[in-house]
């Protein structure tokens, strides 16, 4: 379940990342508000899962997720361009998280 947590904490990240680049420097109403709801979300979160998991391989997965959510976003609805080289490093960072997950860490 923490991992559960963990995904939908990264989800919000990438939400609050990609928000934040709409909200234009906070000028604009309805991102900034996305972004502190996503923000929120994601640290809260976050910090249920940590109730589970090390920090150190939370931490990593959930960074891991929001990057990888961001550039997706980026490249499929922002028009950011697709290369090789970016999707080989996505599937990369992916494969860091399934790892993470593989390792079995949990908090004591």
């Amino acid at each position: 379940m923490a991992w559960l947590i963990l995904v939908a904490a990264g989800l919000f990240e990438a939400g609050f990342a990609v928000l934040l680049k709409l909200s234009h420097s906070f000028t604009r109403l309805w991102p900034t508000a996305g972004f502190a709801v996503c923000a929120l979300l994601s640290f809260g979160l976050l910090t249920l899962a940590l109730r589970r998991l090390d920090v150190g391989t939370a931490y990593a997965a959930w960074t891991g997720i929001g990057s990888v959510g961001v550039v997706a976003v980026g490249m499929l609805l922002l028009g950011e361009s697709v290369s090789t080289l970016k999707l080989v490093s996505i599937a990369l960072v992916v494969a860091g998280v399934i790892g993470l997950n593989l390792t079995g860490s949990t908090a004591p």
